[in-house]
């Protein structure tokens, strides 16, 4: 799991940021919208068809934070609304890896397809240095 935290080439445990595949969501946190992602680097990423994709659904990785109470969110750091709500009450996406063009493609919310939001996604998953591009996809549009 990560929370946005600013870009730069290391995360805050001094770990290089390498390029990585996964899911995100948009949760409202102390008045605003924090990004939260859970993912994978590409050696350790699922091939899917000609694509490379994080082995964790967007379901299964929230009921799992979902199940940890309040509480329990606020000393990982993640925000407690996961506790009340369900993985879809939230704008979310994912990241993939598309190997015949070395593509990154962000399937994102349209609500999360702000400029700075897609600069911080593309922080948060390492690929300041990389070709990407952002995409509306029907599985990731929130319907409240």
């Amino acid at each position: 799991m990560r929370l946005a935290d600013g870009c730069g080439s290391e995360r805050s445990d001094g770990e290089a940021i390498v390029p990585s595949v996964g899911i995100f969501w948009g949760v409202p946190a102390s008045g605003r919208t924090v990004l939260i992602t859970d993912r994978t680097t590409l050696a350790q990423a699922e091939a899917y068809g000609d694509c490379l994709t994080h082995p964790r659904g967007h379901h299964e990785v929230w009921e799992v934070w979902r199940h940890l109470g309040a509480t329990a969110l606020r000393r990982r750091g993640l925000p407690p609304a996961i506790a009340s709500h369900e993985y879809e009450a939230f704008p979310r996406g994912r990241v993939v890896y598309m190997r015949a063009p070395a593509l990154f493609t962000l399937y994102a919310d349209r609500r999360l397809q702000q400029p700075e939001t897609i600069a911080e996604l593309v922080c948060l998953f390492g690929l300041t240095r990389e070709q990407h591009t952002v995409r509306s996809d029907a599985h990731y549009r929130t319907l409240a």
